[in-house]
């Protein structure tokens, strides 16, 4: 990684872990595999500070570290990349299961469960799935009634205008919303046990 760490792909270790080579790695994956419209690409960074805002919309009274799980909901993209439903589909259980043990790495690395509960997974999913409508109707060229059969509706309420941002601008945006998140959740003052330095 750029910061220095070396991440084992197979065993990752939370102390291998930081937020700004997430940031930086997801602020340069595209959605869609780059199949949108638009000056930029929409970025995963981009997608995930969307995806926490609606669930935040969807829930008022979400506390900060569930926020904080649907910030990092994508997070292990930053390792292995976006890859298309049907495809991770196709792959199979290996692939979730490696999906899985990174998710859980970051998740302890970032004072998270390594398990978030099936509640707030749930709420999670529902708000990625209104992005990904949006995202379709805006960016990848689906009509609205081709994007409802895939994704369903949007939350009532929630409206979006999706401005693909330069990966500069993404990244920063989303180490903007985890700082605030996890000063919000308590989490901040934790970071320090994982300086080796």
């Amino acid at each position: 990684m750029l910061s220095g760490r070396r991440l084992d792909l197979l065993d990752p270790s939370p102390l291998d872990i930081e937020i700004e080579d997430i940031a930086h790695g997801l602020a340069r994956v595209a959605r869609w595999n780059g199949q949108t419209t638009g000056e930029h690409a929409f970025s995963v960074a981009q997608h995930c500070v969307v995806v926490e805002e609606i669930a935040a919309h969807i829930q008022p009274d979400l506390e900060p570290r569930w926020r904080l799980a649907a910030l990092l909901h994508d997070a292990p993209e930053y390792v292995i990349g976006d890859m298309i439903s049907p495809f991770k589909t196709a792959l199979g259980v290996d692939y979730r299961t490696f999906e899985d043990r990174l998710e859980m790495a970051i998740h302890v690395r970032f004072g998270l469960p390594a398990r978030i509960p099936p509640l707030i997974k749930k709420l999670i999913k529902q708000a990625d799935r209104a992005c990904a409508f949006f995202e379709a109707v805006q960016l990848a060229g689906f009509s609205s009634g081709e994007a409802l059969e895939f994704f369903g509706a949007p939350p009532p309420g929630y409206n979006l205008k999706i401005d693909p941002l330069p990966p500069g601008q993404a990244q920063a945006r989303f180490i903007h919303r985890y700082e605030v998140l996890s000063e919000a959740a308590g989490y901040r003052g934790g970071d320090l046990a994982f300086d080796t330095e």
